[in-house]
């Protein structure tokens, strides 16, 4: 069930992380975008923070999952420290980009509240994840990269919950409003089961 688990997230992960790409393929006005206004869609400081955050939030999907792997901590820790290195980054930066963002978001004001506390979130832990391990603080590394990768992986189920919520609310923005708090707190409340079961890894080894 575990190696089932782990499958199933890297599928996910991969299949959102590579959505973006969709952007640079056909017309961009579907799905959220077709709610946003010409004036926004037009706006410079909104593109660079929309393409900032979908470009690097992708990356962080591919790169953040493989960082849960035991035999690659292990048996290379400098490919894991790299990938590490590129997840923080990309999460960093589209975590910032995702908290400018929201204040545009489609729907009421609790939309955009909903959407800046998963960005809060997502930027702390991941802050935090980077702080502790420069301190070879690793217990707390770990359990704050599962906070992380559990808001970047809002990314998956917000499109998971969306088509269901849309049928049985019978339109698009009534599903957000609740996928905007929906998409990212049971995440949370999952990693906060993980993050206390969590036993000290000491087999990881740190080059200082």
């Amino acid at each position: 069930m575990k190696k089932l688990s782990y499958i199933l997230l890297a599928a996910t992960a991969i299949m959102i992380g590579l959505y973006p790409a969709i952007y640079f393929v056909i017309d961009r006005k579907f799905g959220l975008l077709q709610f946003k206004s010409e004036a926004l869609l037009s706006n410079i400081f909104w593109n660079i923070a929309f393409y900032t955050h979908i470009i690097l939030g992708g990356i962080a999907l591919l790169t953040g999952w493989s960082q849960f792997n035991n035999k690659l901590r292990i048996r290379k820790p400098s490919f894991h420290r790299s990938l590490g290195k590129i997840y923080v980054i990309a999460a960093l930066l589209s975590s910032i980009a995702g908290i400018y963002i929201a204040f545009y978001a489609t729907g009421s004001i609790d939309v955009t509240f909903g959407f800046i506390c998963l960005g809060l979130i997502w930027f702390s832990t991941t802050l935090m994840a980077f702080i502790s391990i420069k301190k070879f603080q690793i217990i707390k590394h770990e359990k704050m990269m599962i906070f992380s990768y559990a808001a970047c992986f809002s990314a998956v189920t917000l499109r998971i919950w969306m088509p269901i919520l849309s049928a049985l609310l019978h339109g698009f923005i009534p599903a957000y409003r609740i996928v905007a708090w929906l998409c990212w707190i049971p995440n949370i409340l999952v990693a906060f089961y993980l993050a206390k079961r969590r036993e000290p890894s000491s087999q990881i080894v740190l080059e200082k």
